[in-house]
């Protein structure tokens, strides 16, 4: 910013500066830290004066490395903060391994103590495992919603870009960073703060936490035809329980030819074949990040029988579903981001 430019105005009720304690699990993901850290270092130059200060914590108390393998000196470890700190668990590629017993207990200790605590990426499991999440709204990056749907049933998930639930906090990874603390900002400062630091950070369109995360049906298939996107939509939220493909169609007033012609058109495929790769797509999923048993994911993915699902996993990904289990390994949670 420029010196000739002026200062935004800043509404501010604080007595001394809000710290935020970054507490970076192994292998989290950069790209979702600097978005939280980048606009609180911002908010603190436009304004002129120290707002925010932050310090960063790992189990061991010296180093942290992200998933690109750059490292980062640590201030701390483990230990007892304030009760005012703001903790976020900075999550990314294999985060159940990340999320350790002593992990686990500081984070369940400080809660205790009031601390308000986020998780960003794939923190939110680490946060719901602590058992923080319970009965609380909450956001995980897409490609993690189905495992950490079948293990934290008391977890309101939802498909935010982010979301703020009393003194828990919830990020759904990548640039959903900035817009919570955009948010966090603008309700410490005010709005004028946040959309300077907005602007600071090139960043044009802000989202709020009605936002969902994945681009919409339309966008992501290619197509814009409302039948078609009904019907994909259908399927996406029928997956342990199937629709047939006549169902599918009286749904949205067509004949089952009418619809075959749809998906042919459009997909260069059946119904019933793009709606046996969102199910297989969605038991790769569960095998790879969750340790549930073959014969569970085959049903919670709508197959009757684990031969059945295994025939069909096998014609897709060219594997059977067990020996993607432990080229994998057992409950490790990878990240496509």
């Amino acid at each position: 910013m420029r010196d000739s430019q002026k200062k935004p105005s800043v509404d501010s009720k604080q007595t001394k500066p809000r710290r935020f304690i970054f507490l970076l699990l192994d292998k989290f993901t950069m790209l979702s830290f600097a978005g939280a850290i980048e606009p609180l270092r911002i908010a603190n130059r436009v304004a002129g004066r120290t707002l925010y200060t932050w310090k960063l914590a790992g189990e061991n108390a010296a180093e942290a490395v992200c998933s690109n393998g750059a490292a980062f000196r640590l201030d701390m470890g483990l230990d007892e903060i304030e009760r005012d700190d703001t903790v976020l668990v900075c999550g990314g590629v294999e985060v159940q391994a990340a999320s350790t017993k002593p992990v686990l207990n500081w984070l369940r200790r400080e809660a205790r103590r009031g601390v308000t605590i986020g998780g960003l990426c794939t923190a939110s499991y680490t946060v719901a495992k602590a058992g923080l999440l319970d009965g609380k709204r909450a956001t995980i990056h897409w490609e993690n919603q189905d495992s950490f749907l079948e293990e934290f049933e008391d977890v309101r998930l939802t498909k935010s870009v982010f979301v703020v639930d009393g003194n828990r906090l919830s990020t759904a990874g990548g640039t959903a960073s900035i817009d919570l603390m955009l948010k966090l900002i603008a309700q410490d400062h005010g709005e004028d703060l946040a959309n300077t630091v907005a602007d600071q950070l090139i960043y044009s369109s802000i989202r709020t936490d009605q936002d969902t995360q994945r681009l919409s049906i339309p966008t992501r298939i290619g197509v814009r035809h409302p039948k078609l996107s009904q019907v994909i939509q259908m399927m996406e939220q029928n997956i342990e329980d199937p629709i047939s493909p006549a169902s599918l169609a009286t749904d949205v007033g067509m004949s089952t030819r009418q619809l075959e012609r749809l998906f042919r058109r459009y997909l260069n495929r059946s119904p019933k074949r793009y709606y046996m790769e969102l199910r297989l797509q969605k038991a790769r999923n569960l095998l790879m990040q969750t340790d549930m048993s073959v014969i569970n994911v085959a049903l919670a993915c709508g197959f009757a029988s684990p031969s059945h699902f295994s025939k069909c996993y096998r014609a897709h990904y060219a594997t059977t579903p067990y020996r993607e289990r432990g080229s994998q390994g057992s409950g490790s949670v990878r990240l496509s981001i």
